[in-house]
């Protein structure tokens, strides 16, 4: 007797439950599907309500930092200024004393800053230059005014007081919070390249770049104008001198800096 095999068709009811099945289901699946639908509308409304906070909060940050650099470039500004007043009331100080070394400082910063910029020196390094060399000769106040503008030639005692100037006018700056190193530019003015300046006879770089700009500067107005001592020597015999010195007591890139700005530059002394 042969065995009989029963298809899903042959079970009437099993089509009516497997319809209940797959309603049940579809409806359990609709339910989910709009409970996780209002679940993401609601978590996307508190995310663009978080993002728009968020935004609220960065654009007024923005707007008081803002406001906060606007205060605090207007400061700087101001301390810059009152810097520079500061500055040049010091230098009314050795004019008081002494007129021809006023005169020379504000000749030698001019040249010095200039000298700065042919070199493309940073904005920072071209104003330490200009401030510098404003009061580079300010220890001069503790020196006689005798000796600073005695007409003959200085003796060697004499001499080895003028020398003490870039010490003195160090000691009177150091303790002064500059935001560039001024009171070391003027301690180093007068150090050369081989070692043979004062007062500390620094050699090559160790002396600031800063300090062998203004130490070039000096001995190209001294030579040019007219000192206590002697007649004016003239700019060629200045530039001369700083052409013989060069990479021996100057800086090869200053000297050259000076040398182009007054040969074919047109330099001129205000």
């Amino acid at each position: 007797m042969s065995a009989k095999i029963l298809f899903v068709d042959d079970e009437p009811h099993i089509p009516k439950a497997l319809d209940r099945l797959f309603k049940d289901e579809s409806y359990e699946i609709s339910l989910e599907n709009k409970r996780l639908f209002e679940l993401t509308r609601k978590q996307n409304e508190k995310l663009v309500k978080s993002n728009q906070s968020l935004e609220a909060k960065v654009e007024e940050q923005t707007k008081n930092l803002k406001h906060n650099q606007e205060k605090l470039k207007k400061t700087l500004e101001k301390l810059r200024k009152a810097l520079n007043a500061t500055i040049q009331a010091i230098a009314l100080i050795v004019e008081t004393r002494d007129a021809y070394t006023a005169g020379h400082q504000r000749r030698v910063a001019g040249l010095a800053s200039a000298i700065a910029v042919e070199m493309g020196l940073s904005e920072e390094q071209i104003e330490a230059t200009q401030m510098a060399g404003v009061i580079h000769d300010l220890g001069k106040v503790s020196i006689p005014v005798e000796i600073l503008s005695k007409p003959g030639r200085l003796s060697k005692i004499e001499f080895s007081l003028i020398k003490t100037h870039p010490q003195a006018g160090y000691d009177i700056l150091k303790d002064i919070e500059f935001p560039c190193p001024v009171a070391q530019i003027i301690l180093q003015h007068h150090e050369r390249m081989d070692g043979s300046g004062y007062p500390k006879g620094l050699l090559g770089e160790d002396i600031l770049l800063e300090a062998r700009i203004m130490g070039v500067a000096d001995v190209v107005e001294a030579m040019a104008f007219h000192r206590p001592y002697r007649p004016a020597l003239g700019i060629e015999k200045a530039l001369e001198e700083i052409s013989k010195g060069k990479g021996i007591l100057y800086d090869p890139g200053v000297a050259d800096a000076c040398l182009k700005l007054i040969k074919e530059k047109g330099f001129k002394f205000e």
